[in-house]
């Protein structure tokens, strides 16, 4: 059985697909694209997929990931390409590398956002992200199952900065760009609970809802203060050749690709 990590996106309008709804037309492109996948078990058998860490509906992401079984051996590279061409566009397969490493959900340990402030100005962002960093611990309520709860959002923010706006979307409006790194710990603080506490901390309220993009997730590494690519350990453990891989593309009939 082989094992194949894949990077994938949400974006432009799809990033209010659901999860739900992105397992259900990955799956599809799986079909599509006659992909030897490995299934499970008992009644009802199911692709061998597992998702890790997905993005909350609405926000944008850039670092998507997922890992996939196989009964026969592919290009990881050659499959990227199938399945991206059978998925929606916003929806983009952008990297794939063999699993030879253990634990891809255990290298996502922090997030990097990137959030669009429309109607605020840059210097007002950058006095409140100075009196959240300088505070000890920010509380914020979110609504959960069991009622409303409250927690530290301070303590998982790794980095927080106030950006200009990019030169190639010029405007008159006043707009500011929030770039932050977030550590996962539980509960799980999200953008938005940074939000909160911007507005506990400093009143800063956006008039209109931030547009919310994730731009890296990966392993946090502390000496740096960076997010690390989570598939690069599978990368450099791979050789120059994989034989199966090599062997199947070899023998494989043409105009058949991978499949």
């Amino acid at each position: 059985m082989q094992r194949i990590r894949l990077r994938y996106t949400k974006r432009g309008r799809l990033r209010f697909t659901s999860h739900r709804d992105f397992q259900r037309a990955f799956e599809r492109a799986l079909r599509r694209s006659e992909v030897p996948m490995a299934y499970s078990a008992g009644f009802t058998p199911h692709p061998k997929v597992s998702y890790a860490n997905a993005a909350p509906t609405g926000t944008g992401s850039e670092a998507e990931f997922l890992e996939i079984a196989l009964t026969e051996a592919r290009d990881p590279d050659l499959l990227r390409e199938l399945l991206d061409a059978s998925l929606p566009d916003g929806l983009d397969i952008t990297d794939a590398v063999e699993a030879r490493t253990s634990g891809l959900a255990e290298r996502l340990t922090a997030s990097v956002w990137e959030m669009r402030l429309d109607g605020v100005e840059t210097d007002e962002l950058r006095e409140a992200v100075a009196a959240f960093n300088a505070a000890g611990t920010v509380e914020v309520q979110r609504k959960a199952k069991n009622g409303i709860r409250t927690f530290d959002a301070r303590a998982a923010v790794a980095d927080l900065q106030a950006l200009d706006p990019s030169a190639d979307r010029p405007g008159d409006k006043p707009c500011a760009i929030l770039r932050l790194v977030v550590r996962h710990v539980t509960p799980a603080v999200r953008p938005d609970d940074v939000l909160s506490g911007l507005r506990a901390v400093a009143d800063l309220a956006p008039p209109v809802p931030a547009a919310v993009t994730r731009l890296a997730q990966g392993l946090f590494d502390e000496e740096s203060g960076t997010v690390t690519d989570p598939l690069a350990p599978d990368r450099e453990a791979a050789p120059t050749a994989h034989p199966a891989v090599a062997a199947a593309v070899a023998t494989a009939p043409e105009g058949a690709g991978s499949a």
